[in-house]
């Protein structure tokens, strides 16, 4: 195993430390690490907190700033954070009008987001994303797993919180945004959880992971190594036969998202690959994002997620953010 790190035990502190430093104007640091925040909470305002397990930057850290989340809290590498995480956040960054979390569909993620709820004395909601298509079930959740689609939902109702939305309109708004969502990935290598030392699994250097998880869970099937236009019909055709037929003579925002090990000519090349196929279905992209934003450490692959769009989320969608990773309008 070949990382840039000092000892297994401190990665995540370390990381941390840096990630907050070098991003100083946006965000501060919780004690004892278990969350970052925004420099200046709102007042007034519902504050939004989501997190998981590290090992997918910039989710759900990068996403901290104006415009999303008001917090994130980070658990050890693919592992949820505690609950005592969750209820530091909340604290930190209460501004009067209760807390939302967003919370993918993992196991322990839901588990320990749900315990924060019942011990916090402030009014707390829950949206849980689900957007992957390509298993019901898995080793880490019961029911669809929240993947790259995360990243849409916290952007739009981080925009309607930041208009001052009340908590109950954000919790059926992100719901909304989530049912519009769907995802679906791709591996071409495993990685490596740094305290593991081995690969999470096994990939054949003529093979492929179709569906797998963004902690390298199995997907649909393990198939050939196949052309990328070959890849995106099988994405394209997963998410549209989801979708039904909500999805023909619309508009859509389109997320090619890397896993971490893959170069942006790839990632840009499957992002042709889709636009054509989506085109040719009745399905326009005019809103899109391409490069790494929800990683499995230095896996390569990518997953494509699409988002039917309608005037509220598209505006929503262009509402001006500033955090590490997404930065536009401001």
């Amino acid at each position: 195993m070949k990382k840039l790190i000092n000892a297994t035990e401190t990665v995540l502190t370390e990381s941390l430390d840096g990630f907050v430093s070098a991003h100083s104007d946006l965000l501060t640091l919780g004690e004892e690490h278990k969350f970052v925040r925004r420099v200046q909470p709102k007042a007034g305002k519902v504050a939004l907190i989501s997190g998981g397990g590290s090992g997918h930057e910039p989710l759900h850290g990068g996403f901290v700033g104006h415009g999303m989340l008001d917090a994130a809290c980070p658990g050890q590498v693919f592992t949820s954070p505690t609950p005592d995480q969750m209820l530091a956040a909340a604290e930190a960054v209460d501004g009067g009008a209760g807390t939302l979390f967003i919370v993918k569909n993992y196991e322990g993620d839901v588990m320990n987001f749900e315990m924060a709820a019942e011990m916090a004395t402030g009014e707390i909601m829950t949206v849980l994303t689900n957007d992957d298509v390509a298993v019901e079930t898995s080793t880490f959740s019961t029911g669809r797993r929240g993947v790259a689609g995360t990243l849409f939902v916290e952007k739009v109702v981080g925009a309607a919180a930041e208009e001052g939305r009340d908590l109950a309109a954000l919790k059926a708004l992100g719901d909304r945004a989530n049912a519009a969502t769907r995802s679906m990935g791709v591996a071409l290598t495993s990685c490596t959880v740094p305290a593991a030392g081995t690969p999470t699994f096994d990939l054949g250097e003529s093979e492929m992971e179709l569906g797998v998880g963004i902690h390298g869970e199995p997907g649909r099937r393990r198939v050939a190594l196949a052309s990328a236009n070959e890849i995106a019909e099988e994405m394209v055709t997963a998410i549209l036969s989801d979708f039904g037929d909500q999805a023909h003579g619309g508009d859509a925002f389109v997320l090619l998202n890397g896993f971490g090990g893959t170069p942006l000519m790839e990632l840009y090349l499957m992002f042709n690959a889709a636009e054509q196929l989506l085109a040719r279905r009745g399905v326009t992209i005019s809103r899109s994002l391409v490069g790494n934003y929800v990683t499995s450490l230095e896996m390569a692959g990518c997953s494509l997620t699409v988002a039917l769009l309608d005037d509220e989320l598209r505006r929503l969608w262009d509402a001006p953010v500033h955090t590490p990773a997404l930065r536009w309008g401001v």
